[in-house]
C-alpha cells in the first residue's frame, strides 16, 4: 500500500504543472453599459471582432459598448405577400382575364364547392 505515489490525490481533479514559460494570447477588456446602469466588462482576444451588442449578465437587456460604437443598422427587407408575389408573376390585365375566366365557368355550374357538385349527384343508397 505505500507504493501508490497518488494516494489522497483525486486524478484528473488537479494539475501538477506550473505556468512557468507559458505565453498566453493577447487580451482586452471590453465595457458594456446596460439600459438599467448595469456595467460589466468582458475579455476578447485582440484579435476578435468586438460585438457592439452583449447581453446583460444581471438582467438580460442588451448593453452597447462603454466606447460609444453603435452597431450597424441592418437593412430589413419588407414583408412580402402572397398578393406582392403573384403581381411578380402576372399582370393586372391578366388577372382580370383569369378572374372573368373562372366566374364564367362558376356561373354555368362547371366549378363549385364540393357541397354543391355532391349534391348534384344521385344517392346509390339500395333499399
Amino acid at each position: 500500500m505505500a507504493d501508490r505515489s497518488l494516494r489522497g490525490t483525486g486524478l484528473g481533479a488537479k494539475s501538477f504543472e506550473d505556468e512557468a514559460g507559458v505565453e498566453f494570447a493577447a487580451r482586452q477588456e471590453v465595457g458594456y453599459d446596460c439600459p438599467r446602469q448595469h456595467h460589466f466588462t468582458m475579455v476578447f482576444s485582440a484579435e476578435a471582432d468586438i460585438p457592439a451588442l452583449w447581453e446583460c449578465p444581471r438582467c438580460g437587456g442588451e448593453s452597447l459598448r462603454s466606447d460609444g460604437e453603435r452597431p450597424e443598422a441592418k437593412e430589413e427587407k419588407p414583408v412580402r405577400t402572397h398578393w406582392d408575389m403573384l403581381r411578380e408573376r402576372r399582370s393586372i390585365a391578366e388577372l382580370e382575364e383569369l378572374l372573368a375566366e373562372r366566374l364564367t365557368l362558376l356561373r354555368a355550374g362547371e366549378l363549385g364547392s364540393t357541397a354543391f357538385t355532391r349534391s348534384a349527384r344521385p344517392s346509390k343508397k339500395t333499399a
